[in-house]
């Protein structure tokens, strides 16, 4: 609970957190109002699936020209900027009056949130370096934490608001103000280039090649949970309806738990150790998923989310600190890989739900998560 209390007792550390709780406050409340959205642009799930696509599109469009834009600019600058153009870039899709406006807005949420997530792991990197802290797990677990407040409250709060774009341009309001409060912690901030580093090469692939191929695994994993593992309990386990979207819940439950904790073990531990035990404790999860037993399945899902929590932030953090190559480069290239693998993941399962069956999908996902552990193996001790 070390880094806990450092983000509370300033703000230099606190400000990162709260970009990351912004973040998913804000994917949160659109979670919540998809269905009123495609009900009244009378669009299919099919349709909505494709609209989807071109935010992530945007994402990945903008993430290789983040760490540009962080040199040139610099990365308070591109912090502000990026959490402000993300914040009001959701006007868009709520306030789209038909469905090709819809994918364009989309398109422009993903850009700025391509920029904002590169930037922001960018910022948390070169605080802990600069001070010799930790606290990049913490982050994660306050994107957690964002998107179970923006959902959850935003629930209780739909009764109450006459439209969906008057509720996001409140909550667009409110945390640009709060943001704006913190913005002086960060916008000075620039990345000086150390005499090491060097503009990015083939040659710098070879370190990152294992990290992209985990933050991949990992973060289809993560997808592909969140898609169907209500589908999981339902045609597998066979559970009751009302506990279809209990495996999720306990998943993220126990992956905001767990990042919570990340930073004290990995400062005794280091990342390499983090990694390899993380994708351990997931795949003893996912061999309970594969029991076939309701309960024990459930459990199995917040297994899944305990080892999962701290993969991710681990990655970012030992991206961030290769030898002779910007933290910005490394993290936009595992974020990016990562990307790919949280879209492709979802997909994949359900061509191999369609092929053969739920089950042996979910044992490609234990196989994942395996092959990251023993990839991990090969990274050097830091």
């Amino acid at each position: 609970m070390k880094s806990l209390k450092l983000i509370f007792t300033s703000g230099r550390y606190f400000t990162p957190a709260l970009l990351f709780l912004s973040l998913n406050i804000i994917f949160g409340t659109w979670a919540i109002y998809i269905p009123r959205i495609t009900k009244k642009l009378d669009i299919s799930e099919g349709e909505l699936g494709f609209a989807v696509f071109f935010l992530a599109l945007g994402t990945l469009t903008m993430i290789p020209f983040a760490p540009k834009l962080i040199k040139s600019i610099g990365l308070g600058r591109v912090m502000a900027f990026a959490v402000t153009a993300f914040c009001l870039s959701f006007i868009g899709p709520f306030a789209a009056p038909n469905y090709i406006w819809l994918c364009a807005s989309l398109y422009v949420v993903g850009a700025c949130s391509g920029v904002m997530d590169v930037t922001m792991n960018t910022l948390v990197t070169h605080i802990e370096k600069q001070d010799q802290v930790q606290f990049m797990s913490l982050s994660h677990a306050f994107f957690s934490l964002g998107g179970m407040l923006g959902a959850g409250v935003g629930i209780f709060l739909v009764p109450f608001m006459p439209s969906a774009l008057i509720h996001m341009v409140a909550v667009i309001i409110m945390l640009i103000l709060v943001n704006a409060l913190f913005m002086k912690n960060y916008l000075k901030i620039t990345v000086v280039k150390e005499e090491h580093e060097e503009s990015f090469k083939l040659k710098h692939l070879k370190p990152l090649l294992g990290l992209a191929i985990i933050s991949f695994m990992v973060m289809a994993t993560e997808g592909a949970i969140v898609d169907w593992s209500a589908l999981y309990l339902e045609r597998v386990t066979l559970a009751a309806a009302a506990l279809f979207g209990l495996g999720y819940a306990v998943f993220n439950g126990m992956m905001a738990f767990g990042r919570f904790f990340g930073d004290s073990v990995s400062a005794h531990y280091g990342s390499r150790f983090i990694i390899i035990t993380g994708c351990i404790i997931a795949a003893i999860g996912f061999g309970l998923v594969l029991s076939g037993m309701t309960w024990v399945a459930i459990a199995g899902f917040g297994l899944v989310g305990l080892g999962l929590s701290v993969v991710v932030p681990e990655l970012f953090r030992y991206s961030g600190n290769l030898k002779d190559i910007a933290a910005a480069e490394g993290i936009s290239f595992i974020a990016g890989s990562g990307f790919v693998g949280l879209l492709l993941g979802p997909v994949f399962l359900g061509f191999l739900a369609q092929t053969f069956n739920l089950r042996s999908s979910f044992f490609a996902l234990l196989c994942f998560v395996v092959i990251a552990a023993l990839l991990a193996l090969s990274l050097k001790r830091k």
